[in-house]
């Protein structure tokens, strides 16, 4: 058994914590060294006091803390190996039927489950593997998170007293329902990708996942809309990071489904398909417009590292606007909003070496953008691969190589 601290958390789960979350630290002890760098120590003390042996809800969270550490450095191997790992005793322990004595333990162990299950949609895609986490949504979604936190760790009362403040913030709850979205967003466009539809086919695709999402909106109490004042109301709750995450999935999902529609946007003929290129550019201004406002909000700054991923896409978007659209309002809302975009990434730069490459993807599509305005948008495997992969270096491999290339174009103006 390992030490414990606190007798509460064990050492081996805060060193994986410090390893994350040092490079944010304001502490004068890591004053002259790279924010980027710090975490370094914590993670191989974690991985000095790893048995892999020890099968148990404390290596499960290790695995996925050192499979985060290592997505956010780049190392996609290492990243995959952790979270496979993490997956593989979760299912072996059946984590959420695993006998408990405490109401905080069994709350943990469905928070841990559900967030395997969120981590395997976006990460098993990045590395063309297959997901391990299965498909049936069976068990609890997790509790409110006001009623979590105000949890006794001795409590074993297995049911769920009503949230303290009266007030319901089923964030957690809510992100996983949208990664069952994105799910099958991910295996629409992989479709497409694969064997090129039909018009017919591609509209009732996009049109039945686009009603998905706006059915998760609309099923939202009033209370947890995306409006600057319920940002400023959980961000009084210290949830604001969180409200925002789940919001950002929203924006994010939205901009992935409808993207290859941009490709549409600029055919010379009527097209059914402009209206999802149009919201493509709604999910994108909007995933701005919410980034902004959480940087501008005290303690409730989105900095983890998939958000440089997610405003190189919304960025891309912009850049459509900017080659396509002759509305000069339009185009000034998208310069703006690519002069922000970069001086968030910079901030990002500093404490993730995952935004490097996110930035240099930019880059690369960038001068896609400059050898074809007309074909940059449209779905080909590297613009799949743009949209969905964390991975570095992609942006090396040529896009004109795509021997499916050509056949999308043409069904992209049908």
């Amino acid at each position: 058994m390992e030490d414990v601290v606190n007798d509460r958390v064990p050492t081996i789960v805060l060193f994986a914590i410090f390893a994350l979350s040092s490079r944010f630290s304001a502490n004068e002890v890591f004053a002259e060294s790279d924010p980027r760098e710090r975490g370094e120590r914590f993670r191989l003390a974690c991985e000095g006091l790893l048995r892999i042996r020890d099968a148990g809800i404390i290596n499960v969270q290790t695995f996925m803390l050192l499979g985060a550490y290592a997505a956010a450095n780049g190392d996609t191997d290492v990243e995959n190996l952790y979270y496979s790992l993490a997956g593989r005793m979760a299912l072996s322990l059946n984590l959420p039927e695993l006998p408990v004595t405490t109401l905080l333990e069994r709350e943990l162990n469905l928070r841990v489950w559900w967030t395997l299950c969120m981590i395997d949609v976006w990460s098993s895609t990045a590395v063309k593997l297959p997901k391990i986490m299965p498909s049936n949504y069976m068990h609890p979604l997790p509790m409110d998170e006001l009623s979590f936190l105000s949890i006794s760790p001795d409590d074993q009362a297995f049911v769920p007293n009503s949230p303290p403040t009266g007030f319901e913030a089923p964030l957690l709850a809510e992100m996983v329902k949208l990664n069952m979205v994105l799910a099958k967003v991910i295996e629409f466009n992989n479709r497409c990708v694969a064997e090129p539809l039909d018009s017919v086919t591609l509209e009732t695709g996009v049109r039945e996942l686009a009603f998905e999402l706006d059915d998760w909106l609309a099923r939202l109490p009033p209370h947890m809309r995306d409006t600057a004042q319920n940002f400023h109301t959980f961000a009084e709750l210290g949830l604001g990071r969180m409200f925002a995450a789940v919001h950002l999935g929203y924006y994010h999902y939205g901009q992935l489904l409808c993207y290859q529609f941009l490709g549409a946007d600029v055919a010379d003929i009527p097209n059914p398909f402009h209206q999802y290129a149009e919201r493509c550019k709604d999910y994108a201004a909007r995933l701005c417009k919410l980034v902004y406002r959480s940087f501008a909000t005290p303690g409730s700054d989105v900095k983890y590292s998939a958000v440089s991923h997610i405003l190189v896409i919304s960025s891309t978007v912009q850049i459509h606007t900017l080659l396509f659209s002759g509305d000069e309002i339009q185009i000034g809302l998208a310069k703006s909003r690519l002069e922000r975009n970069f001086e968030i990434l910079l901030q990002l730069k500093t404490y993730w070496s995952s935004a490097d490459s996110a930035m240099n993807r930019l880059q690369a599509f960038h001068h896609t953008c400059l050898r074809s305005r007309e074909t940059s948008f449209v779905l080909d495997r590297w613009l799949l691969r743009f949209l969905v992969e964390f991975a570095a270096h992609m942006e090396f491999e040529p896009r004109g190589s795509d021997t499916g290339y050509e056949a999308l174009l043409s069904l992209s103006k049908c």
